[in-house]
């Protein structure tokens, strides 16, 4: 899956870059996302990033894309690997700015871990 967002001046810190905040909410939300397309009806939480390493600094008016998929999948736990890319609009290509892994845990009502059912066929 592939979604994008644009870097807006209410986004940066105090340097004039994007504020870290932002990116660890929008990649855990790309990946919220590819994960509720491949279990619908399924109520998943996040567990878990493996690591929160930023590449290199985005600045206002960068476009930053999000490529998610799914890598692991367990009994209740699956895992999606999120890079993140700022886009280079006047010159073409892109460069990694972040990347990570995002797990998230199948609950029920009461927080308590439930079996993944079978991914949706066709689904990230």
């Amino acid at each position: 899956m592939q979604t994008y967002k644009l870097i807006l001046p209410e986004h940066l810190n105090h340097y004039g870059s994007l504020f870290g905040g932002y990116m660890l909410q929008w990649v855990d939300e790309a990946a919220w996302m590819a994960a509720s397309m491949d279990y619908p009806g399924c109520d998943l939480v996040t567990v878990a990033m493996d690591r929160v390493e930023f590449h290199q600094g985005v600045k206002e008016g960068a476009i930053i894309r999000f490529d998610v998929e799914r890598c692991r999948v367990g009994n209740s736990s699956v895992q999606y690997q999120v890079e993140v890319h700022a886009v280079n609009v006047e010159q073409g290509g892109s460069s990694t700015v972040f990347s990570t892994h995002v797990t998230f845990v199948r609950v029920d009502g009461e927080g308590n871990k439930q079996a993944l059912p079978p991914p949706k066929s066709g689904s990230v």
